[in-house]
C-alpha cells in the first residue's frame, strides 16, 4: 500500500523560468540515471528480495526515489510554467514564443510541443523511458554492487546539473537529491558487506587455475598496478601473455554429432564449398570493364 502526502519531500524554490534547464532536467526524471529508473530498481528487487533486512531497505529507499522523482518533476513544471501557458494560450506571436522556447540554443521545444511543458517520462534528448534502464539479475551480491554504481552515476548527473545553473534555489534541491545518493550507496554498501561472503558473487567458486590470471592481452606500454600484481581476494595475480587456448587444447570449436546428422552436415558441406581455381566474371568485372578511361 501506497499513502501519497502532497507535501515534498525537500521544498522546491524557482528563481524564474527557464526552459531549456528544465529540458535537462529530464535526464534526472525519464533518464537511464534517473529517479524512476532508480525507483523501480529498487521497487522490483524488493519485491523479490528474501531477506526482511534488505526487503526493508530497498522498499524504503525505493519508495524514497519516488520522493525524488516528484522534487524533479515539480522543478521541471516549475521551469516551464510561464512557457506553458503561453504555449497553451497562445498569447505571444508565433515567432516571440518559438524563440522563448529555443533560447540559448535547447530543445526544449520539443518537448514543449509534445508534451506542453509537463514532466514527461523521456530523458533530455526525447528518448522514452524504458524498462531496459533495470539491470536486476536477481542475486544480491550483484544487484547491490549494480546499485551502488546506479547511485554513483545519478550523483556525477546531478553534480553536472549543478554546474549548469546560477539558480540557488535549483541548486540547493539538488544538492539535496545528490546527497541522498550519497547516503543510499553507503547504505547499499552495508547491506553487501552484510552478506559474508559476498566474492565471487553467486555461488560458484571459480576455476583456481584461472581465477588470480591477469592475461596481457593489449601489448605496448604495459602497467601494473594492484589490478594485476601482488594479493588479490582469491589469491596472488600472475601475469601471462595471451596464446590461443590456455586450457592446453587445441583451441578449436568440435561437437560430437550423431552419424545422421553427420552425413548431413558433410553433404551440406560438399555442396556448398568454394573453388579456389575458379575466377568468375562478376557485376564488379563487367562494372570496370565499361568504366570511362581517365584523360
Amino acid at each position: 500500500m501506497f499513502v501519497h502526502n502532497k507535501r515534498l519531500q525537500y521544498t522546491v524554490r524557482v528563481a524564474a523560468p527557464n526552459p531549456g534547464l528544465a529540458n535537462l532536467m529530464l535526464e534526472q526524471f525519464g533518464g537511464a540515471q534517473g529517479e524512476l529508473s532508480a525507483a523501480m530498481r529498487y521497487f522490483t528487487q524488493a519485491v523479490t528480495e528474501e531477506d526482511a533486512g534488505r526487503k526493508d531497505m530497498l522498499y524504503d529507499i525505493a519508495t524514497e526515489e519516488l520522493s525524488h522523482l516528484e522534487i524533479i518533476g515539480s522543478i521541471i513544471v516549475m521551469l516551464n510554467k510561464g512557457g506553458r501557458g503561453q504555449l497553451a494560450e497562445g498569447v505571444q506571436q508565433e515567432g516571440e514564443l518559438y524563440r522563448s522556447l529555443t533560447g540559448a540554443g535547447n530543445d526544449s521545444h520539443i518537448t514543449s510541443l509534445l508534451y506542453g511543458g509537463g514532466a514527461a517520462l523521456v530523458n533530455s534528448g526525447g528518448v522514452p523511458w524504458t524498462a531496459s534502464y533495470i539491470d536486476t539479475i536477481g542475486e544480491p551480491t550483484s544487484d547491490l554492487r549494480s546499485n551502488i554504481a546506479a547511485e554513483a552515476r545519478a550523483k556525477i548527473v546531478y553534480e553536472r546539473l549543478i554546474n549548469v545553473t546560477d539558480d540557488p534555489g535549483i541548486k540547493d534541491a539538488l544538492n539535496f537529491l545528490m546527497t541522498r545518493e550519497i547516503a543510499h550507496q553507503m547504505s547499499f554498501e552495508k547491506a553487501l558487506h552484510a552478506i559474508q561472503p559476498n566474492f565471487p558473487q553467486g555461488k560458484l567458486p571459480g576455476k583456481p587455475e584461472f581465477a588470480s590470471v591477469y592475461y596481457n592481452m593489449s601489448q605496448g606500454n604495459d602497467m601494473t598496478g594492484p589490478w594485476n600484481t601482488g594479493d588479490n581476494p582469491v589469491g596472488t595475480w600472475e601475469i601471462r601473455e595471451a596464446t590461443p587456448a590456455v586450457d592446453g587444447g587445441d583451441g578449436l570449436a568440435t561437437v560430437d554429432l550423431p552419424s545422421q546428422d553427420l552425413e548431413v552436415v558433410e553433404a551440406m558441406k560438399l555442396r556448398t564449398a568454394s573453388n579456389p581455381e575458379a575466377d568468375p566474371m562478376t557485376g564488379a568485372d563487367l562494372g570496370k570493364l565499361g568504366a570511362a578511361k581517365p584523360l
